[in-house]
């Protein structure tokens, strides 16, 4: 498998990706493996796992350097990465051991009713390729640390980042065959799902996901699904400070490249401001400078596959022809590279691709809206349920809106953002199941009920 650098399209170097064959051989050896760490005491494989952030946060330059290097994204922003997954790594230290405790429900004379959590076995983590840290560490490590074995199937995209995430936990102390990286594209993850695993974990596509949810259906083990989003921000007219409003929710948009399940990808303003947050926001994106990841300043690399401009050139042009404005951007950047210039459009409407299909790249719309009603209404006009946004000065005002929006996550005054003590997870085409917070921790877990009668007799 060649891996190429999508800032110069130059070869970076070429692996032996896992076949068929090889991945069932990957699967034979950590079945055999996860009984044994299961036994293994909690506080140790905690320990291990807590000697990989470690590692993580010792190595970030390189980690850093290959991670722009290999899918595109600023050098600053992997080093953000990079140090937000230790931080969620230490949530999962300090926390799951309580999680994990068996619990006892029931203690009267001559009866214990007590549950206990027991791992699912061994797991499969196809995982994605724009936060292939900060994704990965959602599922194996609390997978790891609840005593399960992990095949994990990095991004074909980010695999030398896969590849080392590997190399870490067996120098952390976690068995090699507890924690397997199966390398390759689609023919391979098609591989996985023929295996009789204990429970499959994706982040990526609906398309994708919903395949995957279908193959694996008759074998009734869990199957959670991490999706996409057309996430929207609203704007009402409860704001004195527009401009600052505007800026961070083009960081909001923009981060990444756009490329992120919970970026901003369609905006609603109300028409009292619309004007203003128009102007600031377009100055704000106008200024976001353009180039090669590694070097300083660079807020847009390259996409991080070739193939995603042609799906927005497309978004731009459906909506062009459907009456939208162009005010910044809209093509590809004059430049070897996967560049896609960031780009603004507004009188845009529902009836265009670019409002309603995702489009995990640099480009948003922006709408006008007469009321809070209205905007509540294109907020809900979606298939999709991760997150949604209000910015607004009261938190009364930003309440009543997001209660009444059906996704996964609700933010005020601030996107594009996941904590570790919340649980993340989507609604309708984004997904189902939870990942982060203590119910991220039990999901890799499933819990036996004790009924324990004294004999008396």
């Amino acid at each position: 498998m060649d891996i190429f650098n999508p800032a110069t399209e130059t070869l970076i170097t070429t692996i032996q990706e896992d076949t068929p064959a090889s991945a069932h051989e990957k699967y034979e050896r950590v079945r055999r493996s996860q009984p044994a760490w299961h036994q293994t005491p909690l506080s140790e494989r905690i320990a291990a796992v807590a000697q990989f952030a470690e590692l993580l946060s010792s190595q970030k330059d390189e980690l850093a350097k290959t991670l722009t290097q290999e899918m595109g994204k600023p050098l600053n922003q992997s080093h953000n990465e990079i140090k937000g997954a230790a931080g969620r790594i230490q949530y999962f230290v300090e926390n799951s051991e309580k999680w994990l405790a068996e619990e006892v429900v029931t203690e009267e004379e001559g009866l214990v009713e007590k549950i206990v959590y027991e791992p699912l076995g061994v797991i499969a983590n196809i995982s994605a390729w724009n936060y292939p840290y900060l994704v990965g560490v959602n599922v194996f490590v609390p997978a790891l640390i609840a005593g399960n074995a992990v095949l994990y199937k990095p991004s074909e995209y980010t695999t030398l980042t896969g590849l080392k995430i590997g190399e870490l936990f067996h120098q952390a102390g976690i068995p090699k065959d507890v924690f397997q990286v199966v390398t390759g594209g689609g023919e391979v993850g098609k591989a996985l799902l023929n295996l009789p695993l204990d429970g499959y974990f994706f982040t990526g596509s609906n398309r994708t996901g919903q395949h995957i949810y279908e193959a694996v259906a008759s074998r009734m083990v869990p199957c959670q699904m991490e999706l996409g989003g057309k996430d929207p921000l609203y704007v009402p007219n409860d704001n004195a400070n527009v401009a600052q409003v505007a800026q961070a929710a083009a960081e909001g948009a923009f981060y990444n490249n756009g490329q992120s399940c919970c970026a901003v990808e369609r905006i609603y303003v109300h028409q009292a401001i619309y004007d203003e947050f128009l102007e600031a926001f377009t100055q704000e994106v106008q200024q976001f400078k353009l180039g090669n990841p590694e070097e300083d300043g660079v807020f847009i690399g390259p996409l991080a596959r070739q193939e995603q401009i042609a799906v927005l050139e497309q978004q731009v042009q459906d909506a062009l022809d459907k009456g939208a404005q162009l005010l910044t951007g809209g093509k590809k950047a004059d430049r070897t590279g996967y560049y896609f210039e960031p780009t603004v459009l507004t009188e845009v409407n529902h009836q265009m691709q670019l409002m309603r299909e995702e489009s995990f790249g640099p480009v948003i719309g922006i709408q006008r809206v007469a009321d809070d009603d209205e905007g509540i209404a294109l907020m809900q006009d979606t298939d999709y349920g991760l997150t949604s946004a209000v910015y607004c000065d009261t938190q009364e005002t930003a309440e009543e809106i997001l209660a009444k929006i059906d996704s996964g996550s609700a933010y005020w005054n601030c996107c594009d953002r996941v904590s570790a003590t919340l649980p993340w997870s989507g609604r309708k085409k984004s997904g189902f199941g939870s990942t982060l917070s203590y119910q991220g921790i039990r999901t890799f877990t499933q819990p036996k009920a004790y009924h324990l009668r004294s004999n008396h007799g």
